[in-house]
């Protein structure tokens, strides 16, 4: 098997979902003061590659600590969704097949956008169309996603702004705009069924169809935390 780390660092600055908290890893000791290395961090629940927990939207929905190990495992396949374009809709249609994905237990969704990642135009990420979500969670597939959300994200200025690309190896497919649902409905239909939520992942070229991937948060009695998300891929 070969590993490939599928997660974004965190650092100081980094973009964050509007409205979160800001992001810093800063000092609290030092080698040439104290003889010794501590780090302060500062951080939402929501920062970087992390998953949510069914506490983000659901007021009854369970928290992180609440789930075993086992469930943050998960038989993936990768959906290329690259030909959706900024801000438009991922249609049912998109979701594969019952045969096509058999086994899997998560969906992850390449949009391409992770390219964007610290620019403004990042949150103008494809989103899921509700019935696309539902669809998801009618056969009890959590999904992953290269964006903020797998839903829309408010337009705006991101924070911070890099303009230097990453490049993850994918389009980011046409331009083009849709009508956004309100709220979170997306959310909604995964979190309410129970599913877990893996957003912000960073997803090379090199990934085939089918991997497992392995995305443990910390156990906290929380909405959600960030993880490292590594995904084993079979040698051929």
């Amino acid at each position: 098997m070969t590993m490939e780390d599928l997660t974004r660092r965190i650092q100081s600055g980094m973009s964050t979902y509007p409205g979160d908290p800001p992001v810093g890893v800063t000092p609290h000791a030092t080698m040439e003061s104290d003889g010794y290395r501590v780090s302060s961090l500062r951080l939402g629940t929501h920062t970087g590659t992390h998953v949510d927990a069914p506490a983000h939207t659901e007021p009854d929905g369970a928290t992180l600590d609440e789930f075993e190990p086992a469930a943050f495992r998960f038989d993936a396949a990768l959906v290329d969704v690259t030909d959706v374009g900024a801000r438009e809709a991922i249609q049912p249609s998109a979701v594969p097949s019952e045969d096509d994905c058999a086994d899997a237990d998560l969906l992850v969704f390449r949009t391409g956008w992770g390219r964007h990642w610290r620019t403004d135009r990042y949150r103008d990420h494809p989103f899921l169309a509700p019935a696309a979500a539902e669809a998801c969670a009618d056969r009890g597939l959590a999904v992953g996603v290269d964006t903020l959300s797998p839903d829309p994200t408010a337009a705006g200025a991101a924070s911070p702004t890099d303009e230097s690309l990453e490049a993850d190896g994918a389009s980011t497919g046409a331009s083009g705009a849709s009508a956004e649902a309100d709220g979170v409905p997306a959310h909604h239909a995964l979190l309410g069924a129970g599913l877990l939520i893996v957003e912000n992942l960073r997803l090379p070229s090199a990934l085939p169809e089918r991997f497992t991937v392995h995305a443990y948060p910390l156990r906290v009695d929380a909405d959600g935390a960030p993880v490292r998300a590594v995904a084993d891929v079979a040698d051929e």
